[in-house]
């Protein structure tokens, strides 16, 4: 079966900002995941933020690697209220961080076998550890950690595959990140591949999230930057100001058109 038969039922996608949205709410993602996993194909899913839509702007390898994903959430409160201006139905904000706990929870309830890949040796370990106490049964196959090159790439799909692995939480920054899930996705590999980002640094307790009043209030953005203003100052600042020039692009077009574009 193909992706349109798997996901029978779940809304169909629609574009933001030029990228495709599946407008789905957590419990529908984590339905979808499991779904692909049962057909036992190959899923890479991905969270679009204000940034990614930034690099699908700047690179095509990257706007092709978006589009062909086979579950792409609005993950980053920029993307829901894009949506919302341009009159795109997009039911809530799905973020790897919050993504991966159900996603645990599922691979105890199916015995769905997960791998972590990414950050730090010792950062990686960690997130292993708590995942093993908040999930009683968890079957974790393998850890390793995201500081290895191009090189090494099929040598990590042999590791995954030899696993067993039937979900796994890639917490590795872009591009690398989709490179990696793509190169696996050539060498045939099945299963899940999840992108999360920094989810590893936040459950292993190095970096805190943002509380849950900031979070409402859609500022985590700023909160994340001023723990790694080093890294993300230019991102946030100067990206943000890209992005919502955009968007009012984006907004002028669709209203000349008079279209809600579905992907």
């Amino acid at each position: 079966m193909n992706r349109t038969e798997i996901l029978a039922g779940l809304p169909n996608r629609v574009e933001v900002m030029g990228v495709p949205v599946d407008p789905w709410t957590m419990a529908q993602t984590v339905d979808a995941t499991d779904r692909l996993i049962k057909a036992g194909g190959f899923a890479h899913l991905m969270g679009v933020n204000a940034d990614k839509v930034l690099q699908t702007h700047d690179d095509p390898w990257m706007k092709g690697c978006v589009c062909g994903c086979e579950i792409i959430n609005a993950d980053g409160a920029s993307m829901v209220m894009a949506a919302q201006k341009l009159g795109v139905s997009v039911p809530e904000r799905v973020t790897g961080i919050d993504l991966m706990p159900q996603l645990c929870q599922l691979a105890v309830k199916r015995g769905y076998p997960v791998y972590l890949l990414g950050a730090k040796a010792e950062v990686v370990e960690k997130t292993a550890e708590v995942l093993r106490q908040d999930f009683p049964g968890i079957d974790l196959v393998g850890v390793h950690d995201g500081y290895f090159g191009e090189d090494a790439y099929d040598d990590m799909a042999k590791l995954v595959a030899d696993s067993g692995a039937r979900i796994v939480f890639v917490g590795i920054t872009s591009p690398k990140k989709e490179q990696i899930v793509e190169r696996f996705r050539e060498l045939g590999l099945t299963g899940a591949f999840v992108g999360v980002g920094g989810s590893f640094d936040v459950i292993s307790g190095m970096i805190s999230r943002a509380p849950q009043w900031v979070q409402r209030l859609n500022l985590e953005w700023a909160y994340r930057m001023l723990q790694e203003p080093g890294r993300l100052l230019k991102r946030y600042l100067v990206g943000n100001v890209r992005f919502m020039r955009l968007l009012a692009a984006e907004k002028k077009h669709r209203k000349m058109k008079g279209d809600t574009h579905r992907a």
